[in-house]
């Protein structure tokens, strides 16, 4: 689970394991192509209206527990939805996006890292060691 987010992120449930994931993966199959994308939100509405219960963010993990067991290769997301890549070319794009997400969010990691330092390190410091500004 991820710190914020425990009920986003913890593990798959019974229901969503054994019912919702052999929809999900059923419905994903025939999404070849990025013609043929389906967003969450579609997902979701779709699953309800058959009188399923789940959230945007638990197809998010359903996605997620998808991608890390290899039980669809080759699914990939763009702004326009979730997908079955059709050419290398497209699941190195792919890669190339998460590379690059990686890398802002430990940007942002980094700089929240500093500025607690600059908040509270210098916080803990007796004021007549602190430097002169003015």
């Amino acid at each position: 689970m991820i710190k914020g987010f425990n009920s986003e992120t913890a593990p798959l449930t019974e229901y969503e394991e054994n019912v919702l994931l052999p929809l999900v993966l059923r419905g994903l199959k025939t999404k070849i192509g990025k013609e043929n994308a389906v967003t969450n939100r579609t997902i979701v509405q779709r699953l309800n209206i058959a009188g399923y219960t789940v959230t945007e963010p638990r197809i998010r993990k359903l996605i997620n527990h998808i991608r890390m067991t290899d039980l669809l290769p080759g699914l990939i997301a763009t702004s326009g939805g979730y997908f079955l890549a059709t050419s290398e070319a497209e699941l190195l794009d792919y890669e190339q996006s998460l590379i690059g997400r990686e890398d802002a969010i430990k940007q942002v990691r980094l700089a929240i890292a500093r500025q607690r330092r600059i908040l509270y390190n210098d916080a803990n410091r007796p004021e007549e060691n602190k430097p002169e500004i003015f």
